[in-house]
């Protein structure tokens, strides 16, 4: 546990082209060893592809949409109590949620080996904003394991 007294939290930072925290965000998720110029190209490619060469999808849309339907509601943490260790669901705060959902879709696209990473981003995203995919897959699976243990939820405190 933490001995500070209060939880010191950044500032949103905006991205340069869309002027979105959202697409800030995933550029910081996506970069790797402070390549922050290449982070921004891969991001940048991957939402102008799901377009899908119509002008009537706004890409920010389809970004949303797949960060709102990978997020998890409920997740499960360890908690020991007398001897014994159970799986204990609990709800996930708004910004957790948020960050699993883009680990996991970046993750996901990351393990394409066969494509480039901008390609299996964009894809990612369009099987996460259509309810299909990997990431969707997992918080299924984080649900499901809560809905199973919620015979422990009265060990939350």
């Amino acid at each position: 546990m933490s001995r500070r007294k209060r939880v010191i939290t950044k500032e949103v930072k905006r991205d340069l082209r869309y002027g979105s925290p959202l697409v800030a965000r995933l550029i910081t998720t996506v970069m790797r060893g402070g390549k922050r110029s290449l982070a921004e190209r891969i991001v940048y490619t991957a939402i102008e592809s799901t377009r899908d060469g119509t002008e009537a999808v706004d890409p920010l849309d389809v970004l949303q949409k797949a960060m709102d339907n990978a997020r998890p509601r409920l997740e499960v943490k360890s908690r020991r109590v007398g001897g014994a260790t159970y799986q204990v669901p609990m709800e996930v705060p708004a910004e957790r949620q948020l960050a699993l959902a883009m680990r996991w879709i970046v993750g996901f696209a990351s393990k394409r080996k066969s494509i480039p990473m901008s390609k299996a981003l964009a894809s990612e995203l369009k099987e996460a904003a259509s309810n299909q995919g990997a990431a969707i897959k997992k918080r299924d699976d984080l649900h499901k394991m809560a809905q199973a243990n919620r015979a422990f939820a009265h060990f939350r405190w």
